[in-house]
C-alpha cells in the first residue's frame, strides 16, 4: 500500500432543521392553538483515531464527507429527527487543522480517540415556542442555522519510542528487520526506503518499543534535497534518537565528516529536534577487519566528540542488536516512570490550586 502522510478534505456538518407552523386541529376543539414542533439537530462531522490504518491514502480517493441534515418539525408538536453523524476514520497520530487559517483543530495521539472537527446547526424552533398571552396564534417560526463547513488539511506523525536517523545505505532498514518482524524494503543501492517503517520490538512479554525507519537523509536535505526531509516530522513525535553511522562505507567516504553534516542538517531542520536525547550506533563494523576494529570506531567517536551512549552493532549478521534492545528498553521504561511522575505532580498541584479557589 501507498504510504501517504498529507490529505485535504472538505467537511460539511448538516444544517438544523426548520421549526414548523402548525395549528390543532380536531373536532369540538375549535382554536386549539399552535402545535408547531421544532427541527432536529444537524449531524456533526468527528475524526476517530483508528488503530488499523497507518496511512492517509483513502483521502486521495474521497475528499468530501458530510454529515446529515436535521428534520424539519411537524405539527402535534413533533420535533424533527436530529441528523446523524459522520465520523472520518484516520489513523493514529493525525493531526486536523484548518487549511485555510492554518489553526490546529487537535491531535489524535490515542486508539479510539474522537475530535468534532465540525459542528451540526441548531434545530430551528417551532410556532409553539412563541405562544404567549398576548400572541395566542403565532405564525412565526424560526429555521434551523446551518453547520459549520471547512476544509481540512491531515497530516500524519508516525507514533514510535525510537526513531533511526542516518545517510542512505546505513544500515536503517536492516536493523529493523533484525529487531522486529518488520520487512521493509532493502538493496545494495540509495534510497530503496521510500516511506517511513514502524517495526515493534519485543524483549519480553508485556515489555516493547516501537521503531521507526524513515528515508535516509542527504546533505542539504534541511533545503528540501533528497526524500528524507519530507518525513523528518515523523521524527517529532519519538522520544530517543537513534543515529546510525556506516563504518565503512563502499564509497570511502569519512564516516565522522558524514555525521557531523547529518547532526547539522538536523540542526537546521528543527533545533528542538537536534536537542532530543540522542545515541550513536556504529554499524556494519562486520566490514572492518578485527585489528582495526576499536581504533576506527574510537577515531569516529573521538572526533564527533560525543558524549552519550555508543553501540557497535552489524545488523546483517545481528550482533550487538540484543544488548542495544535491552537498554533502549530500560531507558523507555525510564522516561515513562519520569512522566508519570510528573503527571502525579502535575495532578496534585491543580488539585491543590481548586481546593484554594474553593477555599476563597
Amino acid at each position: 500500500m501507498k504510504f501517504v502522510d498529507e490529505a485535504t478534505i472538505r467537511v460539511s456538518a448538516g444544517d438544523g432543521g426548520n421549526g414548523c407552523v402548525s395549528f390543532r386541529r380536531e373536532k369540538y376543539i375549535p382554536k386549539g392553538g399552535p402545535d408547531g414542533g421544532d427541527g432536529g439537530d444537524g449531524g456533526s462531522v468527528w475524526l476517530v483515531a483508528d488503530g488499523d490504518l497507518n496511512t492517509l491514502i483513502d483521502f486521495r480517493h474521497t475528499r468530501s464527507f458530510a454529515a446529515e441534515r436535521g428534520h424539519n418539525g411537524a405539527g402535534r408538536n413533533c420535533t424533527g429527527r436530529g441528523g446523524a453523524d459522520c465520523e472520518i476514520r484516520v489513523p493514529v497520530g493525525t493531526l486536523a487543522s484548518d487549511a485555510d487559517s492554518g489553526e490546529l483543530i487537535g491531535d489524535l495521539t490515542a486508539i479510539g480517540q474522537r475530535l468534532l472537527v465540525a459542528r451540526g446547526g441548531f434545530h430551528g424552533l417551532g410556532n409553539t415556542r412563541f405562544k404567549s398571552s398576548t400572541n395566542r396564534a403565532p405564525r412565526q417560526s424560526k429555521p434551523g442555522t446551518p453547520g459549520e463547513r471547512r476544509a481540512l488539511k491531515l497530516e500524519l506523525k508516525v507514533l514510535a519510542d525510537v526513531g533511526l536517523l542516518g545517510y542512505p545505505n546505513a544500515g536503517k532498514s536492516t536493523l529493523i528487520r533484525a529487531v522486529s518482524a518488520a520487512r521493509p524494503k532493502v538493496a545494495d543501492y540509495p534510497f530503496t526506503t521510500l516511506h517511513p517503517n514502524l517495526g515493534v520490538v519485543r524483549i519480553e512479554a508485556h515489555r516493547s518499543f516501537v521503531i521507526a525507519d524513515i528515508p535516509g537523509l542527504i546533505e542539504g536535505a534541511a533545503d528540501g534535497a533528497g526524500l528524507g526531509i519530507q518525513f523528518l516530522k515523523h521524527l517529532d513525535r519519538t522520544r530517543l534518537l537513534m543515529h546510525l553511522i556506516d563504518v565503512a562505507p563502499l564509497d570511502g567516504t569519512d564516516p565522522a565528516a558524514a555525521a557531523a553534516a547529518l547532526v547539522e542538517e538536523l540542526h537546521k531542520y528543527s533545533p528542538a529536534l537536534a536537542r532530543r536525547e540522542r545515541w550513536l550506533l556504529l554499524n556494519k563494523v562486520d566490514l572492518l577487519a578485527e585489528d582495526e576494529r576499536e581504533a576506527v570506531c574510537a577515531s569516529i567517536v573521538e572526533r564527533l566528540a560525543w558524549r552519550g551512549p555508543v553501540f557497535r552493532t552489524s545488523a546483517i549478521s545481528g550482533a550487538g542488536t540484543e544488548q542495544l534492545c535491552a537498554q533502549v528498553m530500560t531507558r523507555i521504561e525510564q522516561m515513562n516512570a519520569a512522566a508519570e511522575a510528573d503527571a502525579e505532580v502535575d495532578g496534585a498541584a491543580e488539585r491543590g490550586a481548586q481546593a484554594a479557589d474553593g477555599d476563597a
